[in-house]
This record gives structure tokens, C-alpha cells and sequence, in this order.
């Protein structure tokens, strides 16, 4: 409805204002941390802390998309060979492909705006007439047998069509779609950021230009958010207006909750604290008691930086983890090792697909993994960030941006339940990496 969208204008344009963060945003803070890390990567600390922080952000994700494809809240009802739903035009093996191509994008400037998609189009091949196959005697007899009048004697003049259809295949050839190709710019700068790192005072200059642009963002991002409680009111009663059954909508809004509520409890309840015992050989229980005010201000504050005071008390005098791993694990936690914003954006976006009946191959739920981890690292540790990165994902796979209205309504609740995860995270990361590097420090 025409109404609609004028109603909707002041929410379209806090979108675009989400869209236009997303490029600097993902180059300049890949590239200031990754080249800000490499120098204390060089340490047996750092190279472990993260690979671990990297392997439980993934897991992390595996565990969001296994949950939202099991519980499937975005169309329960829904049978998945529906004649509506959306199927991918490739296969598993182009889709695959086409991952791997968008990450090696031959153009950086068009991977701003344009990703990698292989396209089937259909080829016609004609098959050979009757008149081909036979020859002239036998055509003749079809004629004369064939067709005749009420006699039996006259043959008729009749123009009879006997060429057959043509065989229909499909042929694959290179095409492109519109929307940014996250993937490659994410592959891109991470390489220029680690190479700057290397470079060490000559790549100063760029890498201090990064941080800058970096923390000028960060600041645009801030006045954003001031706009964001204006601008959402508009979206939201936009999306109500445009629902023909709104219940329906707020049932599969309680199963998207509930599915990443449980997906938060698997791996910040069970998972996290698993790796700790098989590594650290201690209880997990006792470990977790002495972190339990942390975890606590981080339900209330739902920021992972404004907990970082906290929980380096909680760990220095409850869990008597060594001050000098402490300073190095957890600041670097605060800042790229976010397990549940990484969970909740990939269910998230696998939730909106699921909304709009959308199938996503092979490649895009891939696709999905590797932007939802690289953009929970990029997320800062402030409110309703993960709301920010998550047009970065759904932007990665083509889904409708303003789709995220949808999930207003329930986010503010699961935002403190996924920053609970992430500083649990850092906390027991702390304690693992205090087990594992134990011997290096008593030497110090």
C-alpha cells in the first residue's frame, strides 16, 4: 500500500543509514585489529588465545543454524516444497563455488556493490524431424496409410507437424546480483590488516588512518543509535500494517526466541563449560560461581565492555587467574570473541529467510557461517550492537535488510542473554588459556 510506505519513510531511512555504515565499518575495524593483534600474536599466548576465540565463535554458529533448522520458527507450518517457497536456481556444487569465487573477488570496487552468483539458463536442442528419420518411400507410405477419406481411396492434403519438442538443458554461465559481496571485502581486509601488522613501522601510517576511521565510525554508529528508538517505531508499525495475520507472525517471533534462548543455554550452559573441563581437568561449576557477578551486571548492563572492570576483579580475586594473562585474554575477548551475537545473527538471518519462505543452498548458509563470525568480531561491545552487524549478514546472502524489524520486539531481551554468553566466553577462555600457558609464566 502506497500509505504504507510514506508512513515508513523515517524507518527507510535509519536502513540506509545502517547500509551506508556497513563498508567502513567491516575494512576499518577488521584492519586496525588484525594489524593492532599481530604484534602479540607472535606469543605462544596469543597465537592460542585466538584460535580458541576463532573455534568458539564458529561453534557458536554451527549451534545457532543446527537450532533454527530443528526448531524452524520462521514457517513451522510451512512444508518446505511448498509451490511458494523460493528455490536457489543452482546447485550445492555452484553454490560452493561461487563461495570460494566471492571470496577472491576479481574487483574490489564492484565487490561494494555486486557479488559472484552463477546463473542456469535454459538451452534449447531441436531433435531431428520424422522426415530425417525415414526416408522418402517410407514417408510416403505414413502419407498414403494415414490419411485418407471417407472412401479409403483419396488421400487428403493435410499438413500434419510431426517434429518433436526440443530437449531443454541447462547450461551455467557467469552472472552477477546486486548486493555487497561481504565476503571478499571481509577476506581482503583481514590480509591487509595482518600484513600491516608484519610491516611493523612502515605500515604505521595506514594502520593509524584505520584506527581513525575506526573510531569515526564507531562515533557515527553512536549518533545513529540516538535516531534508532525514532526511526524502529515507524518500521515496526510499517511491517504490522503490511501483515494480513499478525498473530501469526508474533507466534514464529516466540519460537525465534525460544530458539535462540536454547541455542544460547547448548553452548554457554554446556559447550563452553565442556571445553574448559576436557582441557583444564577442574570444575567448571566452581570456576563459574567466582565469575557470577560478572554475569550478573552483564544481564543488567548488556555490554560486554562496561562488564570488562567486573570481571577482571571477579577472575584476579575469586578465580586467582594471573593479573598478566587476565590483561591480555580479556581485553582482546571484549573485543572479538562474541559467541552469542554470533549465534543470534545467524539464527536471525536464517529466520528471516525462513519468514519470506527463502531457501538458502549450501553456499549461503556457508556464507552465512563465515560473515556471522567476522561480524561478531567487528561488533563493538556496546548495546543492541549485534543489530548493527546484522545487516552485514543478511546483506552477505541477499535477504531483505528491513526485515529486521521483525525481530525488534524480542531483541532487547535477547541481547542480555547473548552478552551473559560472551562474557562467560571470556571468562572461562581466561581460565583455559591460564591452564595451558601456566608453565611460561612461572618462568616470568
Amino acid at each position: 500500500m502506497l500509505e504504507v510506505k510514506y508512513f515508513q519513510f523515517p524507518g527507510e531511512l535509519l536502513m540506509r543509514m545502517l547500509k551506508m555504515l556497513i563498508l567502513p565499518l567491516v575494512v576499518s575495524s577488521l584492519m586496525s585489529g588484525l594489524a593492532a593483534l599481530d604484534a602479540k600474536c607472535s606469543s605462544r599466548l596469543g597465537i592460542m588465545t585466538i584460535s580458541y576465540y576463532l573455534w568458539t565463535t564458529f561453534v557458536a554458529v554451527v549451534v545457532g543454524i543446527v537450532m533454527v533448522y530443528i526448531i524452524h520458527p520462521g514457517g513451522a507450518a510451512q512444508k518446505e516444497d511448498s509451490e511458494d517457497s523460493k528455490k536457489p536456481m543452482t546447485s550445492s556444487a555452484d553454490a560452493l563455488l561461487d563461495l570460494i569465487r566471492n571470496m577472491f573477488p576479481a574487483n574490489l570496487v564492484q565487490a561494494t556493490f555486486q557479488q559472484y552468483r552463477t546463473q542456469r539458463v535454459p538451452e534449447l536442442i531441436p531433435k531431428p524431424t520424422v522426415a530425417q528419420l525415414l526416408d522418402e518411400t517410407t514417408t510416403r507410405r505414413l502419407y498414403i496409410y494415414g490419411i485418407q477419406d471417407d472412401n479409403g481411396t483419396d488421400v487428403q492434403n493435410f499438413s500434419l507437424d510431426l517434429t518433436p519438442p526440443p530437449d531443454v538443458i541447462m547450461k551455467t554461465s557467469p552472472g552477477t546480483s546486486e548486493g555487497m559481496n561481504v565476503l571478499g571485502i571481509v577476506i581482503f581486509s583481514a590480509t591487509m590488516g595482518i600484513m600491516l601488522g608484519r610491516m611493523g613501522p612502515n605500515g604505521s601510517a595506514l594502520v593509524n588512518f584505520c584506527q581513525s576511521l575506526n573510531e569515526a565510525v564507531l562515533k557515527i554508529v553512536a549518533i545513529v543509535i540516538w535516531y534508532f528508538p525514532f526511526g524502529i517505531v515507524f518500521l515496526v508499525a510499517g511491517k504490522i500494517l503490511e501483515m494480513d495475520d499478525p498473530s501469526a507472525m508474533g507466534k514464529k517471533l516466540g519460537f525465534y526466541a525460544i530458539t535462540v534462548v536454547m541455542g544460547l543455554i547448548l553452548h554457554g550452559l554446556f559447550i563452553l563449560p565442556a571445553m574448559y573441563f576436557f582441557i583444564t581437568k577442574k570444575s567448571p561449576i566452581v570456576y563459574i560461581r567466582g565469575i557470577l557477578q560478572a554475569l550478573l551486571i552483564s544481564l543488567a548492563t548488556s555490554s560486554s565492555s562496561a562488564t570488562l572492570p567486573i570481571t577482571f576483579k571477579c577472575l584476579l580475586e575469586n578465580n586467582h587467574i594471573d593479573r598478566r594473562i587476565i590483561r591480555f585474554v580479556l581485553p582482546v575477548g571484549a573485543t572479538i570473541n562474541m559467541d552469542g551475537t554470533a549465534l543470534y545473527e545467524a539464527v536471525a538471518a536464517i529466520f528471516i529467510a525462513q519468514v519470506n519462505n527463502y531457501e538458502l543452498d549450501f553456499g549461503q548458509i556457508i556464507t552465512i557461517s563465515i560473515t556471522a563470525t567476522a561480524a561478531s568480531i567487528g561488533a563493538a561491545g556496546i548495546p543492541q550492537a549485534g543489530l548493527v552487524t546484522m545487516v552485514i549478514v543478511l546483506t552477505s546472502v541477499g535477504l531483505p535488510t528491513d526485515d529486521i524489524t521483525l525481530i525488534i520486539a524480542v531483541d532487547w531481551a535477547l541481547d542480555r542473554f547473548r552478552t551473559m554468553v560472551n562474557v562467560m566466553g571470556d571468562a572461562l577462555a581466561t581460565g583455559i588459556m591460564a591452564h595451558i600457558c601456566r608453565k611460561d609464566f612461572v618462568k616470568e
